[in-house]
This record gives C-alpha cells, structure tokens and sequence, in this order.
C-alpha cells in the first residue's frame, strides 16, 4: 500500500502545476497532435510504429545484479488507427493490433525480420488486438486526455520454450499532458499509465498445452510514468529526449520487476498528412529478471 501511495503521488506531480495553454498560434502537425491531442469528427489517425529491442545483458532474480546473455531479439509492429467522432472534438474511437516476432540463442539483432516460428528460439505472428477510446474530459484543458484500450491476445497458446508475448487480458489507461512554452520553441509531454493484466496464474499453467512463461505478468499492475522534452528547429521538425520509470505491481501473481528507461529522437512533418518518427531507448537499471538492452524505433502517422 505504502508503493502505491508514492506511485499515486508522482503521477499527480506530473499533471499539477500547469497553466493553460495559448493556442492562437497555428502550429504543423508535429507540434499539435501530440497524444494530449483528439481528432476533430471525421478526421482520421493511421500510426504504424515498428521497435526492435535487443539484448545481451539481464539482471537477476529480485537482484539488480546484471549478467551477460546469449542475445535475443525483440521485434513489435503497433499498428492504431483512430477517428473523431464528436462535434466537440473530445472522443475518438479506435483499434490497435500487435505483431511480433522474437528470437533467441545468440542470433544476430537483424534476424528477427526473418519472422521464423520454429517454437524453440524463434516464434512470430499477431498476438494482439484492442479496441480503444480517448476522450479529453476537461474542456477547459484541451492537452489533457486519456486513451483506454483493452488487449486481448489471439495468438496460439502453446507449451514451447520460445516466449512470444504476454498471456493476458491487458486493460490500459494512459494519461497525456503537453504544454508548449519558449515562444513555441520547446515542448513538456508527460504520460501516466495504468494497465491491468488479468489472466490465469504462472503456477496453474498445464506444462503440456500451455506457455507458463507467458503468464509471467498475470494478476498485475503496469505503473509507466514518462516525460519528453521536444525542441523544435523548425515548425515542421522536433528533436527529444525522454525518460520513463516503470514498474511491475505484485496484485496476486508473486512477481514484480521494475526498470528505468532513457532516450532520444526526432520527429519530421514529411507532407501535410505524413510525419516519421526515428528514437533509441536504453534501459539504463532493472530489477528482478529485467532485460538491459537497447531499443531502436521508426514510425510513420498518417493525418487525414
């Protein structure tokens, strides 16, 4: 209980302390749709965002000891697509769906794009799909929004030793607020998650048709909490840095892990629909089997 309080705490740090903010200046599409950010009615929103991690060092149990790895590979294709379905600009509905593809043993980072599925070290396909809302609650605070979406896994539930992705009913609410500042140079983005992992315990998972290792996560609480600081040299280009502690919140499945994450990257407004985002991330500390690698990421948004 007394975690959680603190928990609770920093995320009302983050969101306290802001003024409203001036928005008589037109800004490009990198500037304004932040994730704070709803669409207006009838406007569309395509992300397809692709993130390869990779490692070769990880701590050990309930330790943040690290040791080295055989390297193993991590590919995630995000796919959301949203659309604005009120007069007032302040609900948006919407769908998510996952695709990843993991090795192990050793292999090279890149040969994850082979997208193999053999069941020993390397396994591929759609894991999730979510429908999704976001909606701005406060009219007087148009860059504060949340978006709630629930994950259900629909790929094959098998007893292999390759790990493909988590075996749970994910429910997720991510917090989103931004204010510009600095004559519109700079930028504060700040985001709070909570999301719920339900599902069947590691322990009665039947060792002959079903992934324990994928039900690490069952019966938890997922606390991300983020912050990006934007430059932007022109109206249509930003650069960031940005840092996220997250943690794994024991609710009934005896196991908690959390990490620290830093990184950077830019963003560039291709044409009037089209952006591309490019970032790296390094999890700098861990605890409790956390991965130490790296995670290099590319994105496109579509604006319609």
């Amino acid at each position: 209980m007394k975690k959680t309080l603190v928990i609770l705490a920093l995320i009302t740090g983050i969101f306290t302390g802001y003024a409203q903010e001036d928005e008589t200046v037109k800004r490009s599409n990198v500037q304004e749709f932040t994730p704070s950010k709803l669409l207006k009615k009838g406007q569309w929103d395509i992300k397809f965002f692709n993130s390869l991690y990779t490692q070769t060092k990880q701590t050990g149990g309930g330790t943040g000891e690290s040791f080295d790895i055989d390297r193993q590979n991590f590919f995630t294709n995000t796919t959301e697509i949203y659309t604005g379905v009120s007069n007032n600009s302040r609900i948006n509905i919407g769908f998510v769906f996952q695709v990843r593809a993991n090795n192990y043993g050793g292999q090279n980072a890149l040969s994850v794009f082979n997208f193999e599925n053999n069941g020993v070290d390397s396994r591929s396909g759609l894991t999730t799909i979510a429908p999704s809302i976001r909606v701005q609650p406060f009219a007087s605070i148009p860059n504060f929004s949340f978006t709630s979406s629930l994950y259900l896994p629909v790929f094959k539930d098998e007893a292999v030793p390759a790990y493909l992705d988590k075996r749970s009913t994910f429910w997720e609410t991510k917090f989103f607020y931004d204010k510009t500042f600095g004559g519109g140079d700079w930028q504060i983005f700040t985001e709070a998650d909570f999301g719920f992992n339900f599902g069947e315990s590691q322990a009665d998972a039947d060792p002959l048709t079903e992934n324990s290792g994928e039900r690490f996560a069952n019966n938890s609480l997922f606390l991300p909490l983020s912050a990006f600081l934007s430059y932007f040299p022109s109206s249509k280009s930003t650069i960031f840095v940005n840092a996220q502690q997250a943690f794994l919140v024991d609710l009934g499945n005896n196991f908690e892990q959390n990490y620290t994450q830093l990184g950077f990257g830019g963003k560039y407004q291709l044409t009037n629909v089209l952006n591309v985002e490019a970032s790296y991330g390094k999890f700098i500390r861990g605890n409790n089997f956390q991965g130490l690698g790296q995670t290099f990421s590319i994105g496109l948004r579509a604006l319609l």
